[in-house]
């Protein structure tokens, strides 16, 4: 055996019934051109024990659709997830999971199952993307060793690139619904978190088509544009 072995953890053992399941996913589409009302698109959210994507673990996931143009509340996606030997830490207090709740989670090779059949290929969207993608990657190869595929657009980066003119140094999510005046009756609870942003998202999407961005590939791109130029202006 390679030392590389050694250092690979092990593959999750996986039933017939799972494999069955993750072969019938299907596969992840690129952002298109058909225009943002015409794309279904999945707000997702992660409760996790902390901010180290190395490390710390997702304990909920809230998840919700946009679909022609509006949030579906009929597709609604939220799971807590068995992690009985999760300590009790600041970030757990905050999103009010203690260890009894945690205890009577699902099984989160089944949760996660579940979410892929959620989100199926359309992209996802999240608020600060990149640490939710990272994450759920990670939670995805350590319970069904599967990888993630699903394009993700980052409301964070949406949000500034769109309004230019508002000043918002390191601005979370409470600053934008702040700003466009959203009215928001719970926090830091996954589900309650992926509503709030897919709020915010349709406001950012009306603002987008106003500015002659009307596809998910143009809003990417825009977006690659936008990030460069942050870099230049800082020296990078």
């Amino acid at each position: 055996m390679s030392l590389f072995a050694w250092l690979r953890p092990n593959a999750p053992e996986l039933d017939h019934a799972t494999r069955q399941r993750l072969a019938r996913l299907p596969k992840a589409a690129p952002l298109g051109v058909c225009t943002l009302r015409e794309q279904r698109w999945v707000v997702l959210d992660l409760e996790t024990s902390g901010l180290n994507p190395s490390r710390d673990q997702v304990l909920s996931i809230g998840a919700v659709a946009i679909e022609d143009g509006a949030i579906d509340f009929a597709q609604q996606f939220e799971r807590t997830l068995h992690r009985p030997l999760q300590k009790t830490n600041a970030s757990v207090l905050i999103h009010g999971l203690g260890p009894s709740a945690l205890a009577a989670g699902c099984d989160p090779a089944e949760a996660l199952l579940d979410l892929l059949d959620f989100i199926g290929n359309s992209p996802v969207l999240a608020f600060h993307a990149p640490f939710d993608q990272r994450m759920l990657a990670r939670a995805l190869k350590e319970s069904l060793d599967y990888r993630l595929q699903s394009p993700f657009l980052d409301v964070a980066e949406l949000a500034p690139m769109l309004n230019p003119d508002t000043v918002l140094r390191e601005a979370g999510l409470d600053d934008w619904v702040a700003r466009f005046g959203l009215q928001v009756e719970e926090r830091h609870h996954a589900s309650a978190d992926a509503l709030v942003t897919a709020e915010l998202a349709l406001i950012l999407f009306s603002q987008a088509r106003r500015q002659q961005l009307d596809s998910p590939l143009q809003l990417e791109q825009r977006l690659r544009g936008w990030r460069r130029r942050k870099l230049h202006n800082h020296g990078l």
